[in-house]
């Protein structure tokens, strides 16, 4: 049996990755680099190749323009384009990233994949496998749960919901037992060349400005803004220009302010009220969802987080119509949005999670 094993990891020329890498080949483990070019930009790609270099590994770059615009920037579009506010980085990392990953794996014969994801796994074996080193193969038969990072600030996990236990059998996050600041300075020991800024909210999107790329990509279709009451108090630019809760742009004259509750796609209605008071509840419902964790049973209680960094609630989890989820919240939210990820945690543990209808 070999005593090391090989691994691919994603390098995008940030400190994270970098780290993560070296800490791997640290570990004995056989460690060859990928970049992917998402985009047009290539002094990430430049940052890479010196950062492989200096670790002494291979690189690869794969041109992953058209493949990501189908399955990201595309999918992004199209779901504002349904009175959506998606979250891109959620279908990245399970269709893009860790897709080519994986097909890398299996094309260069690798025994596991890596990324610099704050974010943590917990294998759990039965007395029938045995794990011989750190750095063995783990056993189709075991169970990995998906857990937060020991950095909370960082943790990343909110993405990662959509994995499979295939998937988490063969992935390996080396920075979840770190900080950040751990890691900046491990990088700084190491003298890694590694790029300063850090990685933006939305890649694909310059300088994080939503308003300007959608109008770049989607023509915009003047509508009704209709009070919830059903008065018409105006007319808006596009309903994919608003989401739920905004209140500044929104250019009603008269009284006010008034807050958007929410988007009639069919009739191209803005919905709008003055009480935001009624932008609160404490039920919503989930679909497309993924169990990390098969063992669920309902009524499930769990920690919910519906944004990346918000504040996790208590909420009662109960199926309603096949794959259809209610979720009831302890506590009244504030415009919950739907196309974004509400995903569910127990104890540190990503159970699984959806999208918000």
């Amino acid at each position: 049996m070999k005593d090391y094993k090989k691994v691919i990891i994603a390098l995008s020329g940030g400190v994270d990755s970098a780290v993560a890498a070296a800490l791997l080949k640290k570990q004995g483990f056989e460690v060859a680099g990928v970049f992917f070019r998402f985009f047009s930009s290539r002094t990430s790609s430049f940052q890479a190749k010196k950062i492989s270099k200096k670790l002494g590994i291979s690189l690869k770059i794969i041109d992953a323009r058209k493949e990501f615009k189908k399955r990201v920037i595309d999918y992004f579009i199209a779901s504002y384009k349904k009175g959506l506010t998606p979250n891109p980085c959620v279908a990245c990392n399970k269709e893009m990233k860790f897709q080519v990953l994986f097909d890398l794996m299996k094309k260069y014969k690798a025994d596991y994949v890596a990324t610099g994801h704050y974010a943590r796994l917990g294998r759990e074996f039965s007395i029938f496998n045995f794990q011989f080193s750190n750095n063995s193969k783990i056993s189709k038969f075991s169970n990995t749960k998906l857990l937060e990072a020991k950095d909370k600030n960082k943790d990343q996990s909110y993405f990662l919901y959509r994995l499979t236990q295939k998937d988490l059998a063969k992935i390996i996050f080396p920075l979840g037992d770190y900080r950040k600041s751990e890691v900046k300075k491990i990088a700084k020991k190491m003298k890694l060349p590694v790029a300063e800024n850090e990685s933006q909210d939305i890649c694909f999107v310059a300088e994080n400005s939503i308003g300007d790329f959608l109008k770049k990509n989607i023509k915009s279709k003047i509508g009704e803004i209709r009070e919830i009451g059903g008065n018409i108090l105006g007319k808006h630019k596009g309903l994919p220009f608003y989401t739920i809760g905004q209140r500044k742009g929104i250019e009603i004259g008269g009284t006010g302010p008034y807050w958007v509750i929410g988007k009639n796609v069919l009739k191209n209605e803005l919905v709008v009220t003055d009480d935001p008071k009624k932008l609160f509840t404490d039920k919503f419902w989930v679909n497309q969802v993924n169990w990390v964790n098969q063992k669920v049973k309902f009524p499930l209680r769990a920690k919910i987080r519906i944004r990346y960094r918000a504040e996790k609630f208590s909420a009662i989890i109960r199926k309603v119509r096949g794959e259809k989820l209610e979720v009831r919240s302890e506590r009244f939210l504030r415009a919950v949005t739907p196309g974004q990820a509400a995903v569910f945690y127990k104890n540190g543990e990503v159970l699984g999670g959806g999208v918000i209808i």
